[in-house]
């Protein structure tokens, strides 16, 4: 198969290459120290968490860094490569834009990591209480609204977070999303800071968005900042940063995080003292300038478009037409497309791709998109630059893979974290619930009658799957040492909103039955196929899927009816 490549990623420089090298050899003789005795499981968990690995339910977890969501063909390749040598022949892409290898033997992640130092790669700071991955929108770069190329500005950040002296141990971990386009992909006000690009009096700069977050206690951020200058914006951050890290608890792990200092103070005390914080920063060493800019926008390659014509595939009527309205995306480029290749199959864990899939994956980028791909933060893959063209050609190599399955907003692609069958703090397990959802909803026709609408599905507490801002949220919960799901309707990520749990949990076995019912009830009260779940969740209320969930007179126990009455 022949290439075209140049692929657009950011190429690392001689200090970057040094700082992911040196970790390694680091991480190689704390390793050798912990299993010699010479340090203690307390000194060694928080140098391994500092280098994404976990202890999880049956073995470790390494979280490897995909920063916002970037990966190269060659790149790829590599994980392929670790995840059949050191692994189960398979990688899992999280919520995050990274990938996890859930068997790898604690003694081999050294040799891992040295492994991904060749190519680029790292899993710094992809855990502990740090700024992690600074997640995106996976269309960067390629999308027709958008007002800044935020790979760029993503990149910034890192290098700003990464070994920042100041906030390396901050009172819990902290998330930054950039969204550089008109439309939020990356739900920011959902994020412990969001920063959207904006422009005022052709001025670029951010919306910056404080606060935000799910797990225990979730919260839609609030606004500090209408309006950053884009050259202020490290100040900025470490104004915010230096607030959270002086006054965020730090005798309560469920009370730590930025979004209870906000509450508690309310935002009008936050901003003013951000605001002061400010004062000492403004104008200072980590003013952006246009210099620094170029730097970090010299170090991406770009890729050589031609002049292309678009394609007319109106009058189509083929298993082809519903992969292109679902997965197929408008480009900025006349005669090229964004295309999401599906991690959603039906009877495959959400967000799972084998070695030999990644391996075939690589090729198809070199081949049909520059040698890049995305990963996007509800599991699936992109190839950004494809011509128009070869569409087809590209849709053909993808369903022999079992990646092609036209879902892209539907029901059955579904979000979900590893769940109890991995994660040693979840309460259930998600991947089967997924599986069985994605069963009972498998037949496209029905699918693309219901349209748009987000399923997401959390293990536990920690909401990794993102289930509050679902469409449909199903949480596992513990109730006397077994698994219920608790069920929530009418989140969303864009306008950001919170779902609200319908009533008392379910049985694993009941779940589908209770997404079905919802489904059945959505359509009968929906006023057009273009009104979706949410929507439809937002003008009718609860009430209605309660009645058709729980029945008119079937006698409810009296914790159940009070649990719907609070509902």
């Amino acid at each position: 198969m022949p290439r075209r490549l140049a692929v657009p990623m950011y190429v690392y420089d001689e200090i970057d290459q040094r700082l992911v090298d040196e970790r390694v050899a680091q991480f190689r003789d704390q390793t050798r120290r912990f299993l010699a005795g010479g340090l203690a499981e307390d000194e060694f968990r928080a140098l391994r968490l500092r280098n994404g690995l976990y202890i999880q339910r049956y073995a470790p977890m390494l979280r490897i860094a995909i920063p916002y969501g970037l990966l190269s063909s060659v790149q790829l390749r590599k994980l392929a490569e670790i995840a059949r040598r050191f692994d189960r022949g398979y990688g899992h892409f999280s919520t995050r834009q990274n990938l996890q290898l859930n068997w790898p033997k604690l003694e081999q992640v050294p040799e891992i990591l040295a492994e991904l130092a060749t190519v680029q790669m790292h899993a710094i700071q992809t855990s502990g209480n740090c700024v992690r991955n600074i997640t995106t929108d996976h269309f960067a770069g390629v999308a027709q609204d958008e007002i800044v190329d935020s790979f760029v500005w993503c990149e910034l950040i890192r290098q700003w977070a990464t070994f920042h002296p100041e906030f390396n141990y901050l009172p819990r971990k902290f998330k930054i999303a950039v969204n550089g386009a008109a439309a939020d992909r990356v739900a920011t006000f959902v994020h412990d800071i969001g920063l959207h690009a904006t422009r005022k009096d052709s001025e670029v700069g951010f919306k910056v968005i404080v606060g935000g977050g799910l797990g225990r206690t979730p919260v839609i951020g609030e606004v500090i900042r209408e309006f950053l200058p884009w050259r202020h914006l490290l100040t900025y951050l470490d104004a915010i940063l230096r607030v959270y890290n002086r006054y965020g608890r730090r005798d309560n792990l469920h009370k730590a995080r930025i979004k209870i200092l906000l509450r508690d103070w309310g935002l009008a005390r936050f901003r003013a003292e951000v605001e002061e914080e400010w004062l000492h920063l403004e104008g200072g060493p980590a003013t952006v300038t246009e210099a620094e800019l170029r730097r970090i926008e010299a170090r991406f390659t770009r890729p050589a478009y031609e002049k292309l014509a678009d394609v007319d595939y109106t009058n189509l009527k083929t298993p082809f037409t519903a992969w292109l309205k679902r997965n197929v995306h408008a480009h900025k480029q006349p005669g090229y497309a964004a295309v999401t290749v599906s991690l959603k199959k039906t009877g495959v864990p959400p967000g799972d791709v084998t070695a030999e899939q990644m391996e075939r994956l690589a090729e198809l980028a070199d081949h049909y998109s520059f040698g890049e791909l995305r990963v996007t933060h509800e599991q699936n893959l992109v190839l950004a630059d494809v011509r128009q063209a070869e569409l087809h050609g590209l849709w053909l190599e993808l369903r022999a893979l079992g990646l092609a399955t036209p879902n892209v907003g539907l029901l059955t692609n579904v979000i979900s974290c590893p769940g109890g069958d991995f994660c040693a703090l979840a309460n259930a397990k998600s991947i089967p619930v997924a599986e069985a959802i994605q069963r009972r909803f498998d037949d496209l026709d029905y699918l693309h009658d219901i349209g748009e609408l987000d399923l997401n599905i959390s293990g536990c507490i920690n909401a990794c799957g993102h289930h509050h801002v679902g469409h449909i949220g199903i949480l596992g919960v513990d109730k006397n040492g077994q698994e219920w799901y608790q069920v929530e309707i009418g989140g969303n990520q864009s306008p950001a909103a919170l779902g609200r749990v319908i009533g008392p949990a379910f049985a694993r076995a009941e779940v589908p039955g209770v997404v079905e019912r919802l489904v059945k009830t959505y359509l009968a009260l929906r006023d057009s196929e273009h009104e979706r779940f949410v929507d439809v969740v937002h003008r009718a209320g609860l009430e209605p899927f309660q009645r058709k969930v729980y029945g008119n007179s079937d006698p409810q126990p009296a914790d159940r009816r009070r649990a719907l009455a609070a509902a």
